[in-house]
């Protein structure tokens, strides 16, 4: 048996295709290949943008993610209300299948539907090569669950899950695969750009302007004219032109970030005035003053973003005096941030907040020297019996008066998964 030593390393990135409308195909006892489904809400309005598409209708120039009103009149098509709990038990499923072939450690969910695995432990063990192994995983999802996977195999992560977004597709077996060779014959030149995992329009726009269209472009760039473009980010964006990445998925698990925060934020389904938009965000700061309550933290600063209809919005953000947890002193900093921000005449279409510099509740008691004013003590026995009925009958059992007028959407937002239907 070949030693593990002498085996190249490989890795792979798993993709469910299509995977919303692969999901409200597999319950219904469709072919995501035959049957034209999109997955949307159509009772938010015809701008709705569709979750997912079912591959039969990407086939005939549906774009995924297009908005119902985009989907041609011509074109017959089912349309599934989003399950977002439905598809986070499937992915559960999907996961389950793929550790009875690798084990936790070399396995990094990356989203809802997309992993990433070091294969080279198990290429000996199972006395395989990585497409094969991928392919076998591939077939067990496939049987087991009825949705079909795309793979990336590459000698790292970046060039396994470059292998998945561009070539995948176009494989008869729908594996792509990449190493340090093959990297430079097909993805040196490839464009556009945007293609590769981690270059967004903005960053293309900017390399384009330094005369780099492609990655080979990027290498034949100075080193130090990208740094003083991109900063540290310049190091990511030259290790990747090179194919190269030394992350390993056992460097994802022992990642600990340097601050923390909770964020919370939505997109509104029509123009907010001001005033209806601090109640909406009266009523996001009470629901992540309550999170950071559950998880015993204290945050040390707070920041807002308003975004307006059509172009353009604004940003603050504040660092408090001391940590705290208090709702009210919450509210109190926010709602300052929002009208010192905000014009009375402007038409709102997306809010969010943060809390940062999270701490944990013993270290802010300690920066306080231990001090809690009695307002305070009241306030947190109050959210500490609000968290206790909330969570034995649901969010929607206890609401603050706010969350009663019409402008207000806690109630609906109490009963969705990632801003969807649950």
């Amino acid at each position: 048996m070949t030693g593990e030593s002498e085996t190249p390393r490989m890795c792979m990135c798993i993709d469910l295709k299509s995977f919303y409308a692969s999901v409200e195909c597999a319950d219904r006892g469709l072919d995501p290949f035959l049957t034209n489904l999109v997955v949307a809400d159509p009772t938010r309005s015809a701008n709705t943008i569709c979750l997912a598409i079912t591959p039969a209708m990407k086939a005939l120039g549906v774009k995924n993610r297009c908005r119902i009103r985009d989907i041609p009149a011509g074109i017959e098509h089912l349309v599934a209300m989003p399950r977002m709990r439905r598809y986070m038990e499937v992915s559960a499923q999907v996961v389950s299948i793929y550790l009875r072939f690798v084990a936790p450690a070399d396995l990094h969910v990356y989203s809802i539907d997309e992993c990433f695995i070091e294969a080279t432990p198990y290429l000996a063990l199972y006395h395989t090569d990585a497409r094969t192994l991928a392919s076998k995983m591939m077939a067990a999802v496939r049987e087991e669950i009825g949705i079909t996977a795309t793979a990336g195999v590459g000698t790292n992560l970046f060039l396994a899950k470059l292998a998945l977004d561009v070539l995948a597709k176009h494989a008869p077996d729908g594996i792509g695969f990449l190493d340090e060779d093959s990297f430079r014959r097909e993805m040196w030149f490839h464009r556009p750009i945007t293609d590769v995992w981690g270059i967004g329009h903005g960053i293309a726009a900017r390399l384009e302007r330094m005369g780099a269209r492609d990655l080979a472009g990027v290498c034949a760039l100075p080193p130090s004219m990208l740094r003083r473009e991109f900063g540290k980010n310049a190091e990511h964006l030259i290790d990747h032109a090179w194919g190269l990445e030394p992350c390993t998925i056992a460097d994802i698990k022992a990642y600990v970030p340097r601050g923390h925060s909770l964020s919370n934020g939505q997109v509104l389904m029509r123009d907010y005035t001001p005033a209806e938009a601090r109640t909406l965000l009266r009523e996001m700061v009470s629901e992540s003053a309550l999170e950071l309550l559950e998880k015993r933290l204290c945050c040390s600063g707070v920041g807002l973003y308003v975004g307006f209809s059509g172009e353009g919005g604004a940003a603050a953000s504040h660092r408090l005096p001391q940590p705290t947890s208090s709702r009210q002193a919450l509210v109190r900093e926010l709602l300052a941030l929002f009208d010192e921000r905000i014009g009375v005449g402007e038409k709102i279409r997306r809010v969010n907040i943060a809390l940062t510099g999270l701490v944990p509740e013993g270290e802010a008691q300690l920066a306080l020297f231990g001090a809690e004013d009695e307002d305070d003590g009241a306030e947190r026995r109050v959210a500490q019996a609000a968290s206790a009925v909330r969570e034995r009958f649901g969010k929607n059992a206890l609401l603050h008066g706010t969350s009663l007028r019409s402008e207000a959407n806690a109630r609906e937002r109490n009963l969705q998964v990632g801003g969807h239907r649950a």
